[in-house]
């Protein structure tokens, strides 16, 4: 999915009465801020969790996805390490993380009990390394599905300005 529209994907893809309760995992505070504003403008309610939220806020939000109020919670990873919720149905890697370990530990928090749910993760150009990364490691090859209107043709990653590498 182009960068651009992953907000728009989001909310297109939680649409689905099937999910029901995600939890979207993004790479930062900010970026977790933005997508639960965005889900809000468009009448999808969510809590967020991240280290910038005071504990009351955390919990508030937590305990409103676990008592089914919320069906989304958009989280940071340092925010969801260590919290342990029932019945997920579907994980949403908004922002794919760096490395193989947080993906599996993300995706761990669905099909518990024997239970089969989804995993989503958004891929971007940006983050295409670390997907084949996370196969690689894994030794699995995931499946890729691209969704009309949002796929990554024609876009190119940007290339770094001055010296050393873009971080």
């Amino acid at each position: 999915v182009k960068k651009s529209n992953k907000r728009n994907l989001l909310g297109i893809i939680l649409e689905d009465k099937d999910i029901m309760r995600a939890l979207v995992f993004t790479r930062t505070k900010h970026g977790a801020n933005r997508v639960a504003k965005h889900l809000g403008q468009n009448n999808i309610q969510s809590g967020v969790i991240h280290g910038n939220k005071s504990q009351n806020a955390r919990q508030e939000a937590l305990k409103g996805f676990k008592d089914g109020k919320l069906r989304i919670l958009v989280a940071t990873d340092i925010a969801a390490r260590g919290i342990d919720i029932d019945n997920i149905t579907h994980v949403i890697n908004f922002d794919l993380p760096n490395d193989p370990e947080t993906y599996v530990h993300r995706i761990g928090r669905t099909a518990r009990a024997g239970k089969s749910d989804a995993a989503i993760s958004f891929v971007d150009y940006e983050t295409m390394a670390h997907f084949k990364n996370i196969e690689k490691r894994a030794k699995v090859q995931l499946e890729r599905e691209s969704i009309e209107g949002f796929e990554i043709q024609g876009e190119r990653p940007q290339k770094a300005k001055g010296p050393g590498p873009v971080k």
